[in-house]
């Protein structure tokens, strides 16, 4: 067996791990984020929660969407058809920046209508202007996402890493001026922290953007991209595998969103703990994610030459290394969990509630490991539409409704509402590989 999966298991780590270096930089920075307002004060914690599990339920959802274009880049990459290639990105572009307008407009909204969510009062005048400014962002992160589908899909994975990692120590850097008001800077608590993400965003495009129609490696792809006229059919194709992952992906984050505002309910104390939690929480799904992308990246490549036999290889070899990875995360997270919460804040309520809260997280890892693996793997072959319906059932019908009886109706509170994590995602990933594996089985 092993060395069936030998070779796949050398090339999803070559491929991967610029993959998960880069997102362990975005983890850095969520670290940095919920470190400086942390200590900054527990009432921009809380609000740095409540602000952030929004706009990142949209973030998920445009992730998602902007993921469509790595099938069809990695299937013309496989082809040698790079100029196509550089087409499709084209397209994606202009796709990703209308549905960039379009999420910002559907924020607007709801920023409008911000104090009607039932948060605490206290928390509204440090909510709206953080609110607003990260809604600004998110044209650029739609560019971004973008630019960084297509060069994983010519397995380029590197120059994504490195924009990635310099962006976010912008970011860090600007926390520490604009935060605490260093070196002559305004002092600016958690509205700061919006500037310096609004920056860092902006950013990252423009250096990717200087790259693609700069660097000489990418003279094949500029060709398509400037010669070749924008195809209505490759932008269609491009929303048809786009919508249904940024829907499943935006319905799996709108569970852990929902919880928070559900959270709220209970109280500031609730509401930093959880922010603490889901920033330690959001490592294992970032770097099972960086994995997952190449599990699509390789998945589409052997798709487009039809080699079923490998398509099939190499998503099984990605979820044994997410195994290993969810492995390693169960013991450190175990080993650390009486120390979390005073790396955030000295507040001991909150440090007690986090201890509680890495229970849940250590039973959820074999259904997040096993939902990425097969989500990317399905992502890889075009099969995306089943994938809406799964995401309903996993997080609407079982994750929320659990998380609501468990926290209110049993009265276990925050922890309970963090139960219910461990239903929806194993019940995500039991569904996600029944799909492939029958899809595989037509092929």
């Amino acid at each position: 067996m092993f060395g069936e999966y030998k070779g796949h298991y050398r090339a999803l780590i070559r491929l991967g791990l610029p993959l998960v270096v880069g997102q362990l930089g975005v983890i850095v920075l969520g670290f940095a984020d919920t470190l400086m307002i942390g200590h900054y004060n527990t009432e921009s914690l809380g609000a740095a929660s409540f602000v952030n599990n929004i706009v990142n339920l949209v973030i998920i959802f445009c992730t998602g969407f902007s993921y469509g274009l790595t099938p069809v880049v990695g299937g013309l990459f496989g082809k040698g058809q790079l100029g196509e290639a550089g087409r499709a990105l084209k397209c994606s572009l202009w796709a990703n920046f209308a549905i960039g307008i379009l999420v910002t407009v559907v924020l607007l909204a709801v920023y409008w209508n911000v104090e009607r969510l039932g948060q605490p009062e206290e928390l509204m005048p440090l909510v709206k202007p953080y609110f607003l400014i990260l809604i600004a962002s998110l044209v650029a992160v739609m560019l971004f996402n973008g630019f960084k589908q297509f060069t994983d899909g010519i397995t380029d994975t590197k120059t994504a890493m490195w924009i990635l990692l310099g962006g976010n120590l912008f970011n860090i850097g600007g926390n520490y001026l604009l935060i605490y008001g260093k070196f002559g800077f305004p002092e600016l608590g958690l509205l700061g922290a919006g500037v310096s993400t609004l920056l860092s965003r902006v950013l990252m495009v423009a250096a990717f953007a200087v790259i693609f129609f700069r660097s000489s490696r990418f003279r094949p792809y500029r060709i398509g991209f400037g010669r070749l006229g924008f195809s209505v059919a490759r932008f269609k194709e491009l929303n048809r595998l786009g919508w249904p992952v940024g829907l499943q992906m935006g319905m799996e984050g709108a569970s852990f969103s929902l919880s928070a505002v559900m959270i709220g309910w209970i109280g500031t104390i609730a509401l930093a703990s959880h922010q603490i939690m889901l920033t330690i929480s959001t490592i294992a799904f970032l770097v099972y994610y960086g994995m997952g992308a190449a599990v699509a990246v390789r998945v589409s490549n052997y798709c487009g030459q039809s080699d079923w036999v490998n398509v099939r290889r190499s998503a099984y070899a990605g979820f044994h290394l997410m195994m290993v990875m969810a492995v390693f995360f169960c013991i450190l997270l175990f080993s650390t969990r009486n120390y979390l919460g005073s790396w955030f804040t000295d507040n001991r309520e909150v440090g007690a509630m986090v201890v509680t809260l890495s229970f849940p997280f250590l039973l959820y890892q074999f259904g997040d490991g096993l939902q990425v693996t097969f989500a990317n793997a399905l992502r890889g072959i075009s099969d995306v539409k089943p994938m809406i319906a799964i995401a309903f059932i996993a997080y609407f019908v079982v994750s929320l409704p659990v998380g609501y009886v468990f926290g209110f109706l049993l009265g276990w509170g925050v922890f309970g509402v963090w139960m219910s994590y461990p239903f929806g995602l194993t019940c995500a990933g039991i569904l996600l590989y029944l799909r492939f594996r029958r899809r595989l089985s037509r092929s």
